[in-house]
């Protein structure tokens, strides 16, 4: 683990794993002087509360399992996605055993990012795990459900995106306008389910 001064008021703690991240953030979290916590994939941003945040990071154990949040999201899903047989055909497996492996996961959102709303969610079956596509869309649209490696995410708004789309939402991901404006927060528990 490495700690990295940012200004003066903010660490970035570095560390080597999403599951390190996790470990990191859990270690942090509740701590009152901290203003605010900001995972990424190897990273932890820590704004405010640095004296109490390096005191709790001096013993921390990054290979302990953390408590995820009691917050479960579901997200009802279509399986109707541009990719859902490409996927498929590069795991060998049916369509229709893509979406029971996808739905048949509990997924946790391990930061949030290139979008508002954005969760990259963890937890995603190996047999699924597969590379973005060769060529990136242009424009993926809201609502879509997609895989790229390890991670499993829908897309909160119309972006670009290489993603493997297998499915789309009709859930509302990102509104600026609600508090929080995001549904998605990292330790959030997802469940994927076939709408109705």
């Amino acid at each position: 683990m490495l700690l990295r001064r940012c200004g003066t008021d903010a660490l970035l703690v570095e560390v080597d794993s999403i599951h390190e991240v996790a470990a990191v953030r859990a270690a942090l979290a509740g701590i009152p002087e901290i203003d605010e916590l900001v995972p990424a994939a190897r990273t932890v941003l820590v704004v405010g509360g640095l004296t109490e945040a390096r005191r709790a990071l001096e013993n921390i154990d990054l290979t302990a399992e953390h408590p995820s949040s009691t917050r479960e999201v579901v997200i009802p899903t279509h399986y109707d996605g541009p990719d859902l047989q490409l996927v498929a055909d590069t795991a060998r497996i049916t369509p229709e055993r893509v979406i029971e492996l996808h739905t048949g996961a509990t997924y946790e959102v391990a930061f949030c990012g290139f979008a508002p709303g954005f969760g990259y969610l963890t937890g995603l079956p190996e047999e699924l795990q597969q590379p973005r596509l060769d060529e990136p869309r242009t424009k993926v649209p809201a609502g879509s459900v997609g895989i790229a490696g390890e991670f499993t995410a829908a897309y909160p708004r119309a972006t670009p995106g290489g993603w493997r789309l297998i499915g789309r939402t009709e859930i509302t991901l990102f509104d600026p306008r609600a508090d929080p404006p995001t549904l998605l927060a990292p330790g959030d528990t997802v469940r994927f389910e076939v709408a109705g």
